[in-house]
């Protein structure tokens, strides 16, 4: 009999939703029966109906912090997995994390496994904030059985503060569709005739949502004090679009900047790049970045959470502090006049990547995970537990 999966996530897009999608498809068909519950997504969704998983909507689960929602989604995740009779609850990102375990719990799911895409607190918050949300989680562990760390960063971090026990955690890496489209001649000048850019342009490229925690201010005023006066492509949308639009303005840099919003053509549009940046204020390991370097593009990226299990300083690409646009400015610079270095850099992160970041390994993972035994697990809350009291976003 196939083992019935739910696999939990808020919004299901981006680098999170990506890896969720792409793990639940991996799946042996034979042995799991996987069915994806979520608040909101995109086209993800559709990939996942293409492959025979069950798409669930809870329109309640959204990530804001609304008590009344809160409460309504926890309440219908509850009802969802006591009629499905899940046998996995595995569940992603900070709400889903929070209502999809504690909803699991309830119901006495026999394993609830959680995947660490990064996490809800970050230096640039109030220390009473982060104080709360480390508590959250550090509760949560008492009910969750297994947990998936996306980068080496992320899971040493999950065992300092007293998260994951050690032998509770796996490192893996965010699962991404291998490109077919390499960086060549052709496919940079098929991709730059597509965005209106010639032959000649210096460009810089990132994709990422425009939100705070992208910093697409930061970006901006790197693009601004750079040296080589270079193009930015900005691909994805956000709350911070038409701010992003503003700030330009403000900078005299709208004539360089293309702020693309979603597109699903990304890997057409990545050998456009001559650096892939990203000035991201935090982080696990962005699938993007992982892309670009998949697709053969070198990258400038700050140095969060497990960026640096790819972008290796002078191996296979440059870091640099978060907040810091005078330093991403010189980075993107030695960047662009430096193409031998770049090329170098190019060359060790394909061969650094090798297969660990293949769907095929991510599905393997998860049956070792999903089949191992609980080990000394600690005690559940009975069913009337109540939830944390506060719900990271």
């Amino acid at each position: 009999m196939r083992q019935k999966v739910a696999h939990v996530i808020t919004r299901c897009m981006a680098g999170a939703g990506g890896v969720a999608v792409r793990g639940a498809v991996s799946l042996p068909s034979d042995r799991y029966e996987s069915t994806l519950v979520v608040g909101s997504g995109d086209g993800l969704l559709d990939v996942a109906r293409a492959h025979g998983i069950d798409v669930v909507v809870v329109p309640e689960l959204v990530a804001p912090i609304r008590p009344t929602h809160d409460a309504q989604a926890l309440a219908s995740l509850v009802a969802l997995m006591r009629s499905r009779n899940f046998d996995v609850v595995h569940t992603h990102s900070a709400k889903a994390g929070v209502l999809g375990r504690v909803a699991a719990s309830r119901v006495r799911t026999p394993r609830i496994v959680h995947t660490l895409h990064g996490f809800p607190w970050h230096d640039f918050q109030r220390a009473p904030v982060r104080r709360t949300y480390i508590r959250i989680e550090q509760e949560l562990s008492r009910i969750t059985d297994a947990y998936l760390a996306v980068g080496t960063a992320v899971a040493v971090e999950a065992v300092r503060r007293g998260i994951a026990r050690p032998e509770q955690i796996t490192t893996i890496g965010p699962a991404v569709e291998r490109t077919q489209i390499l960086a060549s001649p052709w496919t940079r000048a098929r991709a730059r005739s597509a965005l209106g850019l010639g032959p000649n342009d210096l460009v810089v490229g990132t994709v990422g949502r425009l939100d705070y925690q992208k910093a697409p201010e930061v970006m901006l005023e790197a693009v601004k004090r750079a040296t080589t006066s270079p193009t930015l492509v900005w691909v994805g949308g956000g709350s911070l679009l038409e701010e992003a639009a503003r700030r330009c303005r403000q900078l005299g840099i709208e004539d360089r900047v293309l702020l693309l919003g979603n597109r699903e053509d990304v890997a057409d549009l990545l050998p456009a790049f001559d650096v892939f940046a990203m000035s991201s204020r935090y982080e696990g390991l962005p699938c993007a970045v992982v892309e670009a370097q998949d697709c053969g593009i070198p990258v400038v990226a700050t140095c969060v959470n497990a960026v640096s299990d790819v972008v290796v300083p002078g191996v296979t690409g440059l870091l640099v502090r978060p907040e810091q646009p005078a330093q991403l400015a010189r980075a993107i610079d030695f960047a662009l006049t430096h193409p031998r270095d770049a090329a170098r850099w190019v060359v060790a992160a394909r061969e650094q990547l090798g297969q660990r970041y293949d769907s095929s390994t991510l599905g393997s993972t998860l049956c070792d995970v999903y089949e191992l035994a609980p080990v000394a697990r600690r005690p559940r809350p009975a069913p009337g537990h109540a939830p944390p009291s506060a719900v990271p976003a």
